[in-house]
């Protein structure tokens, strides 16, 4: 099939040679401007590396744009991680239309953060969607989804590098195929059940050490590697990374304040929630770098006692 590619950074990258390594024709790229300074995207890269037509439009809206679009004779349009706004006019270009990416399993977290959000609320599943893109956020007909479990100690880099990333490279794959060979069929998406989420950043990762000890550990999952849940010691933001739960299992187990450091160890520290401990094997400090946290308490971090949020 020949293809008009819409994407950015690793996911892009990954989609693009998944389709030229099976041999799929990929007409041209649209790739996001970078920011004045920053390094070129990495599908950018790969497809410049590749001898592909790369256009890089500050919106996709423009006429210009458009008539890119219309240059390439595309028999289908592949939108894989893209965050610049592809109206109708754009995406209905190509003979089959286009079909674009989502992690998770629509019409639930619509929005930006989408792999956040079901791990920092405790859920158990997830997936991936290919749909058709609307004007509405997320909101297009799907045609295409697969399920992932979220394990009860699986990160937010878990969850994404070793299952939504690969398994929605091949989504993609699937999904073209079935469209351009009419074999696809569209469903749309129940607005009742239908949720939208923002940006999951520095407030929603904030740890509230008097939550639940459950609630924290998801929280920190959620945010590994990014953005980095975190709290704070003696007024500067402390980011705590890999981490173990420990519930409470009897009254007589219950041990420190809520935010106190109960224990040390050679690899990590252990700070009293609701219900359990969480302990802490990875941190970064405000203005440094990240470090086991062992090693933090050793250079004088903290010690026995202390009181973490206050």
């Amino acid at each position: 099939m020949r293809v008009a590619f819409i994407g950015q950074q690793d996911f892009g990258k990954a989609v693009l040679e998944a389709f030229l390594d099976r041999g799929d024709t990929v007409a041209g790229v649209f790739c996001a401007p970078e920011k004045p300074g920053a390094k070129p995207d990495v599908l950018r890269t790969a497809a410049e590396e590749r001898g592909l037509p790369v256009f890089q439009f500050p919106s996709l809206k423009s006429a210009e744009a458009e008539g890119a679009m219309r240059g390439l004779d595309a028999d289908i349009g592949i939108m894989a991680y893209v965050l610049q706004f592809a109206p109708q006019d754009f995406v209905n270009i190509p003979k089959h239309g286009t079909i674009q990416y989502h992690p998770s399993l629509l019409p639930r977290y619509r929005g930006p953060s989408s792999i956040n959000w079901p791990i920092a609320r405790g859920d158990t599943e997830t997936g991936l969607t290919i749909f058709r893109p609307t004007d509405g956020l997320d909101e297009g007909p799907v045609i295409l989804q697969k399920t992932c479990a979220i394990g009860p100690d699986d990160t937010l880099g878990d969850v994404y590098f070793k299952q939504l990333f690969p398994q929605g490279v091949a989504a993609m794959l699937e999904a073209a195929d079935l469209v351009v060979a009419g074999e696809h069929v569209e469903i749309a998406q129940d607005e009742d059940a239908a949720s939208y989420e923002g940006w999951f950043r520095t407030r929603e990762s904030a740890i509230n050490w008097a939550s639940h000890a459950e609630h924290v550990y998801a929280v920190i999952r959620a945010s590994n590697p990014a953005p980095g849940a975190w709290t704070t010691l003696a007024g500067k933001t402390l980011q705590i990374f890999d981490a173990k739960l420990h519930p409470i299992r009897r009254f007589g187990d219950v041990r420190g304040k809520l935010g106190e450091v109960v224990a040390v160890s050679e690899d990590s520290f252990r700070v009293a929630a609701q219900g359990g401990q969480i302990e802490v094997f990875r941190v970064k400090p405000e203005g440094g770098r990240k470090v086991s946290a062992g090693e933090f308490a050793r250079e004088g971090g903290l010690s026995l006692g202390t009181i973490l949020g206050g």
